[in-house]
């Protein structure tokens, strides 16, 4: 009796115990959809982040881009206020407030800053290309020039950047003359090709902890390798530099794509940064968006238009990220805007208008490529989606 007894409680205990399991279950993790594209990325040591528009970023009458850009993105890099126009409009006189406020903005909501651009040939100030332009301001000042506000900032921001893009969209497209790629635009006519090693090294010398990246557009697949091929053109650069000893730290592959135009796979794109691992480079994407035309019926709301076109988005977003999470080297993965509303691609692309290339579209509804994005990010993992390998900053 007293076995009997005994088995009788044991069964009473267990009884307990099982009627608990669905007051355990309670404390259950997020499902996916409700977590953050951060919380997902986290996952995996990546880094996802979005440009900002700072003129967004103030306006009382729209909290909802505020709230979304600070909950949804672990790093936020200045869409226009990091641009040498902005920061030093008249000679000798910055004006950081801008820059300044989008970096404690990242500092509240624990984020990291990419900082960009130090040296592009788009959006100079007048003073500067007006004194070239007349004589006032010769190539050998210039280069004193360039190095002095390549210093400057760098020191400003010193500690509060983790990545810079220090030289932005230097290679010339194959739809150029020559068709051959070349260095184009204003730093390579009147500083000639060194002036990018130049531009590495003085951004380590000012800050040593920051990763110094080389960005670019169009160079997510490699072509046929010949002189026309831009992406081919990139890789040898950067392995160039490498050998020279120049303290390049990575290189951006900005993901500008459109639907109109034949698709990448991921393993075309993982290629290119495989290769660029293999220099002992970090990559990353830095403004990915993919635009779409806005033909007479989507304009018109025809589903039979809108729906291909959304589709091929979100494919194109998923090709890009799921290459940079099979690589162990691709650090970030941002966005070039989040919201239609903000969208630099209509004011751009305006013959034949394009548009539908972020995330969320006008209304901030979540669109099919922020799922197929957060879905990539939430089912990934071992053996071929692996923790991020940390850059450190080359000497």
């Amino acid at each position: 009796m007293r076995r009997f007894l005994a088995i009788g409680a044991a069964v009473v205990t267990l009884a307990g115990a099982l009627t608990a399991v669905p007051v355990l279950a309670a404390q259950r993790h997020p499902t996916v959809a409700e977590q953050s594209l951060r919380a997902l990325a986290a996952r995996h040591d990546l880094a996802i982040g979005t440009a900002i528009d700072m003129e967004a970023l103030h306006d009382a009458a729209d909290p909802q881009y505020r709230a979304l850009a600070a909950s949804q993105f672990s790093t936020v890099t200045a869409e226009n206020v990091m641009k040498w126009e902005a920061l030093e409009p008249t000679r000798g006189v910055y004006n950081w407030g801008p820059a300044d406020e989008l970096v404690d903005f990242a500092r509240r909501n624990g984020q990291r800053v990419r900082g960009h651009v130090l040296v592009w040939q788009n959006q100079l100030p007048a003073w500067l290309t007006q004194g070239v332009n007349d004589g006032t301001i010769s190539d050998a000042r210039l280069r004193d020039i360039l190095r002095d506000h390549i210093t400057a900032v760098v020191k400003h921001f010193k500690g509060k950047i983790w990545q810079w893009d220090v030289v932005n969209e230097a290679a010339s497209d194959p739809w150029d003359s020559p068709s051959s790629i070349h260095l184009k635009g204003f730093w390579a006519q009147h500083l000639g090709p060194g002036y990018i090693a130049d531009a590495f090294r003085w951004a380590r010398a000012a800050d040593p902890g920051a990763l110094l990246f080389y960005n670019d557009y169009n160079i997510e697949a490699f072509g046929d390798r010949g002189p026309s091929d831009k992406t081919w053109y990139v890789y040898t650069m950067a392995r160039q530099l490498r050998a020279s000893g120049v303290p390049i730290d990575g290189v951006g592959s900005q993901g500008h794509l459109g639907t109109q135009y034949a698709d990448y796979d991921a393993f075309q794109v993982g290629e290119v940064l495989d290769a660029f691992s293999g220099l002992g480079l970090a990559t990353a994407f830095t403004e990915v968006d993919v635009r779409s035309q806005m033909t007479a019926g989507v304009r018109a709301g025809d589903p039979a238009e809108i729906n291909p076109r959304l589709q091929a988005s979100a494919s194109n977003y998923s090709v890009l990220l799921q290459a940079c999470l099979a690589d162990r080297h691709c650090l970030s993965f941002t966005v070039w805007g989040f919201t239609d509303k903000h969208s630099w691609v209509p004011g751009w692309f305006s013959d034949p208008p394009e548009g539908l290339a972020t995330l969320y579209d006008e209304s901030y509804r979540p669109k099919r490529a922020y799922n197929v994005v957060k879905a990539d990010l939430a089912y990934a993992g071992p053996p071929y989606v692996l923790p991020r390998i940390p850059q450190k900053p080359r000497r």
